[in-house]
């Protein structure tokens, strides 16, 4: 069964630009630059015609025009005990619309709605037993940036093995956008 999901990979210049935000943080498990996406709807282990069913339905889903981005901030997953550093996103109506139209058409072909919340954002890193002040001063140091803007012009399938998180990926079909 493949483990499937939908993202955005990043252009090479902005995963350069967050490489430079890694290290010097305490139980940090950094993401592999070439790792970096904004996913869009997790789907799991799904067997091979369900795949091949959400490999043509997101076929539809290309009549879209492109669309700008920004990542602005760093943010943390977890709260009290934090799970993962991210780079987050400017709000983005389009990016909404993608992944709305990608969740009714996931559920038409049967798959459990998302339980979450969508969160646009790129993992850097993985954290465990990570101090939550030495996680401030990092984010304090680190998380002023200018913004990093690029152009979406396409939507990723991705596979993924089963295994803690960060990668490999990869990349099992490319929608690109045709208006």
């Amino acid at each position: 069964m493949p483990r499937l999901f939908t993202g955005l990979s990043l252009p090479a210049d902005i995963g350069f630009a967050l490489s430079l935000k890694r290290g010097g943080l305490a139980g940090a498990r950094w993401i592999d630059p070439e790792n970096y996406h904004i996913t869009l709807r997790y789907m799991g282990d799904i067997d091979g015609r369900v795949a091949d069913e959400v490999a043509e339905g997101l076929d539809m889903l290309t009549g879209i025009e492109p669309f700008p981005l920004t990542l602005s901030h760093l943010g943390v997953f977890g709260g009290n005990k934090p799970r993962a550093l991210y780079a987050g996103l400017d709000p983005s109506e389009p990016l909404d619309r993608l992944q709305a139209s990608q969740e009714r058409l996931l559920q038409r072909l049967g798959l459990e709605p998302e339980g979450r919340k969508f969160v646009p954002h790129v993992t850097l890193a993985r954290l465990r037993e990570t101090n939550a002040a030495d996680l401030a001063r990092h984010i304090a140091h680190a998380g002023q940036f200018m913004p990093l803007s690029f152009t979406v012009d396409r939507f990723v399938l991705f596979s993924s093995r089963e295994s803690v998180g960060g990668g490999p990926y990869v990349v099992e079909e490319d929608y690109v956008f045709q208006p």
